[in-house]
């Protein structure tokens, strides 16, 4: 499926990013800045799979 469409791969960036603030627990005001940001990104990563996705 995503040979036929790799533009569904910007939906794995906000998971990625989530993912990757797991380690970041310890530190408080990096891991809000960090979740802050993935949110602010997840809109942008739907919008753009949707936009290519256009058939």
């Amino acid at each position: 499926m995503i040979t036929r469409r790799p533009r569904l791969l910007w939906l794995l960036l906000p998971y990625l990013l989530f993912v990757v603030a797991l380690p970041l627990v310890n530190s408080v005001p990096l891991f809000v800045l960090w979740l802050f940001g993935a949110t602010l990104v997840t809109p942008v990563a739907v919008a753009l799979a949707r936009r290519g996705d256009r058939s």
